[in-house]
C-alpha cells in the first residue's frame, strides 16, 4: 500500500508485476462473499488499487493505449503529494465526449482488470456493505480515477456505474455520511460521471436533490467542506446547464437561496466556492423559461 503510492515509476512497476492485480482482486473478491468487507486486509487491497488507477488513462502501455483508444489526451497535474488519497484521486475538465466504446475482455488479466466492470462493481459492492471509511473512501476514489479522463475508458466505466451496474443507489448514501472524506470524494465521483451528457438525466433523477440537501447555507470554513462544496455546485452546473427540467428540479429543491448565499459570501468573496456558485448562478439564468420562476 506504501509502495503504490511511490509515484509513476512506482505505479508502472506494480502494474507490471505478474499476478498482482490479480492477487488483489481474487483476495477482494473472497472477502465480500465471506461477508467480511471490513477487514483490514481487503482496505489494504483498495487502497492499493485505488493508487493503482491513478492517472491510469496517461500512464498506460503503448500497446494498450493503441488498442482501446481512439484518442489520447494528456492531462497534467501538479499533484506531487504520496498517500493514498487526496492526490490519488483525478478530478478533470467539465465536459466529456461521448466516444464509442472497446469491447470489453470476458477474462481480464493484469492491467486489463483495473477498468473491467468485474472490479467496478466489486467497488460498488464494497461502498454498498463496508462500514470502514478508508475501504469506502479508496472504492469511491478509484472509481473516481477511472472516470477522470476524456477517452472511451473513463466514460466505459461512467456507463457501467450509472447504467450497467446501478450505482448511484451507493453512492448517493455516501452524500450523507458524516465523515466528510468519504463525503468529498462522493461528489467528486458525481462530479465525474455527470461530465457525460448521456447520462446526465439518470444522475440529475437520482441524486440531484440530495446533492442540493447537503450544500450549505453559506461558504463552509474547513478546506475540505469548502473543497465538496465546489464539486456540488460544478456537478449542478454539469446536470442543469443544458436541461431546464433539471434548472427546475433545483429549484423545487429549494437550491437557489443557498447557491445565491454561497456566491455572495462577502468573508470569501474570492473563494472557488463563491466562484462555483457564480458560475452555477450564471447557468441557471440562461434559461430563460424560469426567470419568472427564479424572481419568485
Amino acid at each position: 500500500r506504501n509502495m503504490s503510492s511511490a509515484g509513476p515509476e512506482g505505479r508502472k512497476k506494480m502494474r507490471e508485476c505478474e499476478g498482482l492485480i490479480d492477487s488483489l482482486v481474487y483476495y477482494i473478491q473472497g472477502a465480500i462473499a465471506d461477508h467480511e468487507p471490513n477487514d483490514k486486509a481487503t482496505e489494504n487491497c483498495v487502497c492499493i488499487l485505488h493508487n493503482l488507477s491513478y492517472q491510469l488513462e496517461i500512464e498506460l502501455p503503448e500497446s494498450y493505449a493503441q488498442s482501446i483508444y481512439m484518442q489520447r489526451r494528456n492531462i497534467s497535474s501538479d499533484d506531487k503529494t504520496p498517500g493514498c488519497f487526496g492526490t490519488r484521486s483525478r478530478k478533470v475538465k467539465e465536459k466529456q465526449q461521448d466516444t464509442p466504446l472497446p469491447e470489453e475482455k470476458s477474462n481480464p488479466k493484469g492491467v486489463e482488470s483495473l477498468w473491467h466492470s468485474t472490479l467496478i462493481r466489486i467497488y460498488l459492492s464494497l461502498i454498498a456493505k463496508s462500514t470502514r471509511n478508508y475501504t469506502q473512501e479508496a472504492s469511491l476514489g478509484a472509481l473516481q480515477n477511472l472516470t477522470a479522463g476524456t477517452g472511451p475508458m473513463p466514460f466505459a466505466v461512467a456507463r457501467t456505474v450509472v447504467q450497467k451496474a446501478n450505482g448511484l443507489p451507493s453512492i448517493r448514501a455516501m452524500l450523507h455520511v458524516s465523515h466528510p472524506a468519504v463525503k468529498k470524494t462522493a461528489v467528486s465521483l458525481l462530479r465525474n460521471l455527470s461530465r457525460n451528457t448521456s447520462l446526465q438525466s439518470d444522475i440529475a433523477r437520482e441524486v440531484l436533490p440530495d446533492l442540493v440537501s447537503i450544500l450549505p447555507e453559506c461558504v463552509p470554513g474547513s478546506d475540505i467542506a469548502c473543497e465538496t462544496t465546489v464539486s456540488i455546485c460544478y456537478t449542478l452546473f454539469n446536470l442543469t446547464q443544458s436541461s431546464s427540467h433539471n434548472a427546475r428540479l433545483l429549484l423545487s429543491a429549494h437550491g437557489l437561496p443557498k447557491v445565491i448565499a454561497i456566491s455572495m459570501n462577502d468573508s470569501n468573496m474570492f473563494s472557488k466556492a463563491s466562484r462555483a456558485a457564480s458560475v452555477l448562478l450564471y447557468s441557471l439564468w440562461s434559461h430563460t423559461d424560469l426567470h419568472s420562476a427564479y424572481k419568485k
